[in-house]
């Protein structure tokens, strides 16, 4: 049986700088195919835990849709199979983008975020609302690590993008396309799965679809929930209160849900 093509995220400066090395004639380079050298952490990953050597095939990612054939060389040394400009596959950014702003959690935020990776989140915002509870500190490289790690074993070709932490008010005086607040217990909310399913759909008396949202942003809140203040602000400055369903989750829960609504919405009526 072949062996399985795994893939490694290489960020795009560096293989551009490969690509421009090898256009060069410096040495360093591999004529159209350009090779770079691994770092520390990503020699490891090839050689000791996949136990790959010189000679063995595998995929090179780059975060922005494209995909490249690769082989491991000596010294550390990566070529790739294929021209910077002519990659195995290119692929548009989904869209509509999926943005999660989610409440830290004490305990389950690396594991949201892997979660909300192979979910097919765009743009993950770690909030700080009023009842935050968290164990040390926020670790938001920690967290875009555990994204890129989660992006390669998902075979995901755009990398999400993981923002530094936001205090709760600074979210809300953003001026965004559908705001969706997750929440419970209130006579106002609708079911998200109803929101969606009206999104792409022709209103009478159209006879075309109306436009989709260039971002559909899903706030879910802290384990505490959300405070009476931060949920009247929030629907005062134009959140629409959403519920997950019939009970009451973990917030860590949560965002699985409502992602999980989101990406099989979006597969469903854009097809990716």
């Amino acid at each position: 049986m072949a062996r399985e093509l795994r893939r490694l995220l290489i960020p795009p400066e560096r293989l551009e700088d490969a690509a421009q090395a090898a256009a060069g004639g410096d040495g360093s380079g591999g004529g159209d195919r350009p090779e770079f050298t691994l770092t520390p952490a990503e020699s490891r990953y090839l050689t000791r835990v996949l136990r790959y050597g010189p000679g063995d095939r595998f995929a090179v990612l780059d975060g922005a849709g494209g995909l490249w054939g690769a082989q491991l060389l000596a010294d550390q040394r990566v070529r790739l199979e294929q021209p910077l400009q002519a990659p195995l596959e290119r692929q548009a950014p989904p869209r509509p983008r999926l943005v999660l702003a989610a409440a830290v959690v004490k305990r389950d935020f690396e594991v949201v975020v892997r979660m909300a990776v192979e979910l097919g989140v765009d743009h993950l915002l770690p909030l700080q609302c009023e009842r935050t509870a968290v164990q040390g500190q926020l670790r938001p490289e920690r967290w875009r690590s555990i994204a890129a790690e989660a992006a390669e074993q998902c075979e995901r070709l755009w990398l999400p993008e993981i923002a530094e932490p936001c205090p709760l008010p600074a979210l809300l005086e953003r001026s965004l396309p559908l705001r969706l607040w997750a929440t419970t217990r209130r006579p106002d909310c609708r079911a998200l799965v109803a929101v969606l399913s009206q999104l792409g759909s022709v209103p009478a008396p159209a006879s075309q679809p109306a436009p989709l949202p260039a971002e559909i942003w899903l706030a879910i809140g802290p384990e505490g929930g959300w405070s009476e203040a931060e949920e009247r602000q929030a629907l005062a400055s134009g959140w629409l209160a959403v519920d997950l369903g019939p009970r009451i989750l973990r917030s860590s829960t949560a965002c699985v849900a409502g992602l999980s609504a989101l990406s099989s919405w979006r597969a469903r009526v854009c097809g990716c």
